[in-house]
């Protein structure tokens, strides 16, 4: 019998928790996103993290830019949040236009106030084996449903398919901790199949239906990080999930699956920036 990991009632759990931890604060933590452009996309993923952030008690400030803003005036904004007391967690919502270099304007939060752990600094924690001021949201999100779900990563063959700054690298930097065995493939791989079923715990994170039944080892654990509209408006993941469960032991849906962990991850990340400038 296959069980299908719920993401939204975890989430739903660690916003509550949060939301008390929340209304003791004298002072609110505040998150401020910075979105560059009218992107349809980043509207809804921008006032879904702000309604959510305010549900919990954040305060949140979105800050919007029309797409001439030169790279060093939007560098410029960046530097005044740093300076600003009264902001604890920075996020640029990607992605940026052509014009400006999205690896420069990560560049110039300073790690402190980095609420998606993307920061240099913070990526450098990660792979050392430290703690970053802040995990990347969906990875963390990822190992925490895990855990939620008693799912052993010991000693297990984790295949993540995909290996952006975001979700691919990190996510298997925090596996890694955990001591599973991990494997990376991408756009370059070769008998992706045959690779992915190896896999007892399977991450998909491309964007595109790419993961089915016959490429799932029977029992494993599969993840559906990927998020997008098929070719009939319905909102779907990478993994073709009516089929892959029949074969799966644990698998996430979409939408409710991953989603809702790494907006729940990212306002977990601002309550922790705030606390850790609060003892300074």
């Amino acid at each position: 019998m296959t069980t299908i990991i719920n993401g939204k009632e975890i989430a739903e759990k660690i916003t509550e928790n949060l939301k008390q931890k929340v209304s003791k604060m004298e002072i609110k933590p505040h998150l401020a996103v910075i979105q560059v452009g009218n992107n349809e996309a980043s509207n809804i993923y921008v006032n879904l993290k702000k309604k959510k952030a305010e549900d919990v008690g954040i305060k949140s400030s979105i800050i919007k830019f029309h797409e001439t803003i030169t790279e060093q005036e939007l560098i410029n904004e960046i530097k005044k949040l740093n300076d600003n007391d009264n902001v604890n967690a920075i996020l640029v919502q990607l992605p940026l236009p052509k014009n400006i270099n999205t690896e420069n304007i990560i560049k110039t939060i300073i790690p402190q106030k980095d609420v998606d752990g993307f920061t240099a600094e913070n990526s450098g924690d990660l792979i050392n084996g430290f703690a970053p001021k802040a995990m990347p949201c969906t990875p963390k999100g990822i190992i925490r449903l895990l855990k939620e779900y008693n799912i052993q990563i010991e000693g297990k063959h984790a295949v993540i398919v995909g290996r952006s700054n975001i979700v691919g690298k990190p996510l298997s930097m925090l596996l890694l901790r955990k001591n599973a065995t991990v494997t990376i493939c991408h756009s370059k791989t070769q008998n992706l199949k045959e690779i992915t079923k190896q896999a007892d715990i399977l991450i998909s994170a491309v964007g595109k239906k790419i993961i089915f039944k016959d490429m799932v080892k029977p029992d494993a654990v599969v993840i559906d990080v990927g998020i997008f509209k098929d070719e009939n408006g319905k909102t779907t993941g990478d993994v073709d999930f009516e089929n892959v469960k029949e074969v799966a032991s644990y698998i996430t849906p979409v939408p409710k699956g991953v989603g809702p962990m790494t907006i729940a991850s990212l306002l977990e990340n601002t309550v922790e920036l705030f606390e850790q400038q609060q003892k300074k």
